[in-house]
C-alpha cells in the first residue's frame, strides 16, 4: 500500500486538490520549491528517494488536510477527498488567472512553466470538453498585442504543450520579460517570433535566454 509511486501519487493529488503545482504546494509549506520535483524522487544513484515525514507534516498543516485524506489519496480510493489522476491543477470549474505585467515576476511559475505559488485569481474555463491538465489563463494588459488581442481579453494557456510554426505562444525570457507572438521557427539555438502588432518589431530570442515557452489555446474576443 505505501510503495513510492503511491506515496508520491498522494503529493501530485493533494497539490492538486489546491490548485497547485508540486512545487507550488512545497513553497506553501515552507519548504524548498524543488523538493517535491520529479527529478528529486530517484536519486542520482537510481536509489529512491520518500518525502519525509516533517515535509508531509508540513503541507498538512500548511492545506488543512487531515491525516485519513492524504492515506486516501495514498490507497487510491474515491474518497470524498479525492480528486481524478494528474499531477496539476484539475480544471473542473475554473483556473487560475495572472495579469501579463505580474507573469513577469517571480515566484508565479514552476521551472516547468506552470502556475505555482500565491496571488493567482481565478477564471471560469469557457470550453468544457477541452480541459486540459495544467492549463492557466492570463489577462491581457495595454496594446502592445493589437489589433490580435485588446486590453482585457483572457488568453487560456498550456504549458508544456508542444508547438509548431504558426501557433500562437506566450514566451517568458529569463529576465522576466512575457509577450504573446506567433512562432515562425525553433531551432535548438534561437525563437524566431513575429509580433502580433505591427507597430512592434519581431523578436529572434537564443534560447538559453528563454525561461519558457507556451501556446495559447483560446482567447476571450
Amino acid at each position: 500500500m505505501f510503495s513510492h509511486d503511491r506515496i508520491w501519487m498522494a503529493i501530485d493529488r493533494l497539490a492538486a486538490k489546491h490548485q497547485l503545482t508540486p512545487s507550488g504546494l512545497a513553497r506553501r509549506a515552507g519548504l524548498d520549491p524543488t523538493a517535491f520535483n520529479k527529478s528529486k524522487r530517484v536519486g542520482a544513484d537510481g536509489r529512491l528517494r520518500w518525502p519525509s515525514t516533517e515535509s508531509v507534516s508540513k503541507v498538512l498543516e500548511a492545506t488543512g488536510s487531515t491525516l485519513d485524506e492524504f492515506l486516501a489519496f495514498v490507497s487510491g480510493k474515491p474518497a470524498a477527498a479525492a480528486l481524478p489522476e494528474g499531477p496539476f491543477p484539475p480544471q473542473i470549474d475554473s483556473i487560475p488567472l495572472l495579469g501579463f505585467a505580474q507573469a513577469g515576476s517571480g515566484g508565479y511559475f514552476d521551472d516547468g512553466g506552470f502556475p505555482a505559488g500565491e496571488g493567482w485569481d481565478i477564471v471560469d474555463f469557457p470550453t468544457a470538453s477541452e480541459r486540459r491538465a495544467g492549463v492557466y489563463a492570463l489577462e491581457v494588459q495595454g496594446e502592445s498585442m493589437m489589433p490580435v488581442y485588446r486590453e482585457g481579453d483572457v488568453l487560456i494557456v498550456e504549458p508544456g504543450a508542444q508547438i509548431r510554426r504558426g501557433d500562437r505562444v506566450v514566451v517568458r525570457t529569463r529576465d522576466g520579460e512575457v509577450m504573446a507572438k506567433v512562432l515562425l521557427r525553433q531551432s535548438p539555438r534561437t525563437l524566431e517570433l513575429l509580433s502580433l502588432n505591427p507597430d512592434h518589431p519581431n523578436r529572434t530570442l537564443e534560447m538559453r535566454d528563454v525561461d519558457w515557452v507556451a501556446r495559447i489555446i483560446w482567447a476571450s474576443q
